[in-house]
Order: structure tokens, then sequence, then C-alpha cells
């Protein structure tokens, strides 16, 4: 019998053909809802390889499947994903670094450039009929040119917004849990403690993976310590921010606005007490939806799966402690 493939979402039958000509492909067979909890216990119980989503948990309960070998991510993240079960059984656990890198970084500067020039606000305002005439401020937002931005995570993405924000003239402060003495000396970008930066910065961006110690890192104290006209992105990871805490800053003019690709939990109902604000500028995890990224994001998880089935090594593996 053939090795079984199941993966949670429904994908371009032409980006899985290399795995359909090997394997017994299976699919959750709706492209925009995520397959229920249940299925994924059920087809994972029989797979030999799972290509997953962001959004699927994979816990210890779905990783109990006796033929299951690998579990590739279709993403440069893998919190949602049991690491220490899945090496404790000697599965494979692979993500997809580096393809979405300058994708993620051209949707994170836009959601800056958005939010500063109230790109949205003033396109709802036009399209519902409300453009009376020319004044002086009218929906007037915030320059971008030569201010000073606040990048939380430096990592690839960190890295590639700060190339995108040397061209805007602007300031680079930067946050890591290590120095980047390249990017600082290719970009000019300054290490800054987490203080200085939340409260030097005119857009603070948070780039931060999910770990316990960023888990909430953006809370009422930290927006309190920010300009009044600051900016806040959040590009990276929903739970690193307080989402009442934001919610409160920006309802008080602690801070000027938000612009935000993901949420402390996915998806978001309209009625999502962010969404009533007129000063936050809210899309659906998009970071890096560009059809050329996501094409080569689901063919890299098709290669790691075919490569494990097959006997050979990912090629990017997270927990590579397994292969030794």
């Amino acid at each position: 019998m053939k090795p079984y493939v199941y993966i949670t979402r429904k994908l371009p039958e032409e980006t899985i053909k290399d795995l359909t000509e090997l394997f017994d492909v299976k699919m959750w067979d709706h492209e925009d809802i995520p397959a229920p909890r249940e299925v994924i216990l059920k087809e994972a119980q029989k797979a030999s390889a799972l290509i997953t989503m962001l959004s699927d948990k994979v816990d210890e309960e779905v990783l109990s499947g006796e033929s299951l070998k690998v579990v590739a991510n279709l993403a440069v993240g893998f919190d949602n994903i049991d690491l220490e079960a899945a090496t404790k059984r000697g599965m494979i656990v692979t993500n997809t670094p580096d393809v979405l890198t300058e994708t993620t970084a051209d949707l994170t500067f836009s959601l800056l450039m958005a939010s500063a020039r109230r790109i949205v606000e003033a396109a709802e305002y036009i399209k519902a009929g409300k453009w009376g005439g020319w004044s002086p401020y009218l929906l007037a937002g915030h320059d971008v040119y030569g201010k000073t931005i606040g990048i939380v995570g430096m990592g690839k993405i960190g890295e590639a917004v700060a190339r995108r924000s040397k061209g805007f003239g602007m300031e680079i402060l930067y946050h890591n849990r290590s120095r980047k003495h390249d990017a600082e000396k290719e970009l000019g970008a300054v290490y800054s403690s987490f203080e200085n930066l939340v409260a030097k910065s005119d857009f603070v961006v948070s780039l931060a993976p999910l770990t316990p110690e960023t888990r909430n890192l953006f809370t009422a104290d930290v927006f309190a310590k920010m300009k009044k006209s600051a900016i806040f992105i959040n590009a990276g990871r929903g739970p690193v921010v307080d989402e009442q805490a934001l919610y409160d800053a920006l309802k008080n003019g602690e801070i000027a606005a938000a612009g935000l690709d993901v949420f402390e939990k996915e998806p978001i109902s309209a009625d999502h007490p962010l969404l009533e604000l007129p000063n936050v500028t809210a899309i659906p995890h998009i970071g890096s939806a560009s059809t050329e990224t996501r094409t080569t994001m689901i063919k890299l998880c098709g290669a790691n799966v075919k490569a494990v089935l097959t006997g050979d090594s990912p090629m990017t593996i997270v927990n590579k402690e397994v292969l030794q």
C-alpha cells in the first residue's frame, strides 16, 4: 500500500502533483474552512504524513497515530505543534522558512503605511458618500518618512522590514534576543532595550515569535509608555498582545492607531471589539499571502513530505535531533 498523506486544507491540485504521483493523498474539501478537529484526529490515525496549517492544533492526541512520520507545517511558525511530543515519538516536523520573508515584509510595511495614512478608513469614507469637499485636516494621518521605527523580533522578516525602512529615511531601532551585527552595519539599525524602543518609536512593529517570554509582551503598561502619536503594528503572533489593553490604549488615545494582521484567537468575528475602532486597520492573517509565495510554501511542504516518506532528509526540519 502507498503511504497515506492527509492535507488539512484544500490546495490546488497542481501544487501537490509530486505527492499524488507517489502517495495516496487526501485533502479537506474546503479551501477557506478549517478541517474540524475530529476529522484531523481521524485522518492522523492512518496517515504517514500530515500537511497542516498554523491554525491547526497538532497536539499529542493528533500525534498518536502509529504510522505518522512527518508533520509539514505550512508556515514559518510551529507553535501550533507539540514539538516535544513529536520529537519524543521520532516524528519529523518541518516548516517553510525563508521563502516568505520578502512577501511578509512587504505586507508588514504596507500595513504600517496604510495605518499611518488612514488608507482603509479613507477608502470606506469615500465609498460611503461622505466626501463633501476638501479641508486641510480631512483624514489627516501621520508621516512615515524620517520617523523612528522600532522592530521587536529582528529575524529575517524583521531585517527585511528594516531594509524597507531605510529606504524611507527612518531611524531603525530593534530589540531581539541576540544582537544582529550585520544589520547594524548594513542598515544602521540600533540595538535597543525593549523599554527604550517602545518609548522612542513612532512605529512599534511586532514580529516576535510566540514563546513563553513573548506571550502578552505588550501590556497596558507597555502601551502607556508609547508616544501618544505612536502606531502599533503586529504582523507576528497575536498572543504577544493583551488585546484588551490594546483596545483601551486606542480607545483612550494613549496611542494613535494600530495595524493588525494577527489576533489572539483566529479567525475573529465581525463583532470583535478592536474592529469597532476607526483607528484600527485589521486584515485576516495574510502576511505571506501572495500567489507566488503561497505556491512556493505548498511545494516546499510537499518536498519535505516526499523526502521523509522516501527515506531522504527534508530541507527545512525543525526538530533536527530526531535525525541524530
